[in-house]
Formats: C-alpha cells, sequence, structure tokens
C-alpha cells in the first residue's frame, strides 16, 4: 500500500478500509457489511423472540429474567423487559433493513456493553465479537446493498 492510498483514508476508516482493498477482490466491502448486518441482527432478533410469545407479549418468565438475573441497578425490572425486548425486535429489523444502520448498531453496541457490563461480565469474548460485527457497520454505515443509500442517510 502506498502513501498516497494511505493519506487518503480519513483516521479511524483506514484499517476498515485497507481490509476492503486486501478482500475487495473475493467479497466487496457493501457484500461484507451485508453479511455483517444479517449476522447480528439473527442474534438479537433470536434473542428478544426467546421473550416473548405471540406476536409481543412478553412471558412471565421474561419478567422473572429481568427481576433476578438480569437485575440492572439504573432500571427497574419490567421497563428493562420491555425495552430490551422491543430492542431485540426493532433494531435488528432495521439493521436487515439497512435502515437507520449506523444508529441501530449503535444501540445494539450499547446493549452489548450494557450486557458486558451488568450481567455477563465473563462472557466477554461472546461480546467482543458481537462489537467486531458492530462497529465496521457504525465506522461505514450499511453499505450499498442497505436503505440507508437509497434515502441518503448518512
Amino acid at each position: 500500500m502506498n502513501d498516497t492510498m494511505m493519506s487518503a483514508q480519513s483516521g479511524w476508516r483506514a484499517p476498515f478500509a485497507m481490509i476492503a482493498r486486501l478482500g475487495g477482490a473475493l467479497l466487496p466491502m457493501d457484500l461484507l457489511l451485508l453479511v455483517q448486518r444479517l449476522a447480528i441482527a439473527s442474534v438479537f432478533f433470536l434473542s428478544g423472540r426467546t421473550k416473548v410469545e405471540g406476536w409481543f407479549t412478553l412471558t412471565d418468565s421474561t419478567f422473572e429474567l429481568f427481576r433476578t438475573e438480569y437485575a440492572l441497578p439504573f432500571a427497574p425490572p419490567v421497563a428493562a423487559a420491555y425495552m430490551a425486548t422491543t430492542s431485540e425486535h426493532l433494531f435488528p429489523i432495521l439493521l436487515v433493513l439497512g435502515l437507520f444502520s449506523r444508529l441501530s448498531a449503535g444501540a445494539l453496541l450499547m446493549m452489548t456493553l450494557t450486557i458486558e457490563i451488568f450481567v455477563y461480565p465473563d462472557a466477554w469474548s461472546t461480546h467482543l465479537s458481537w462489537a467486531g460485527l458492530l462497529l465496521p457497520i457504525i465506522a461505514m454505515g450499511g453499505g450499498k446493498l442497505a436503505l440507508d443509500r437509497v434515502l441518503r442517510i448518512p
């Protein structure tokens, strides 16, 4: 990689751009971003589906989980159950569509950090893998295969 190519990249985007150039011949970055959006969306959406029955009725076990195992020091259990379950449904759907990709990935990253810090601190390797999927989306957006591009949402 020459100096001109490196200087063309702005600070924090440089590592991602280098990966894109190296892997671009095999998988274009837009396809990689789509795969990342789908992969992380499935993790959170499927987790959200375990907390509801029917269309969107939170189960008694969900409320119990937020009262005991998922107890957060800054949110009442019922409110936390509704906020988390709604987030686990809404943001993955937006990511699949590529709509508000950066916002959605950022929200899921904050949820990941909350889980890591307050719920399962020993599961850092799993949470790090989630962050690894979310950070490029936050940095570069959803890519050309996203509604963000069509609607010109940064």
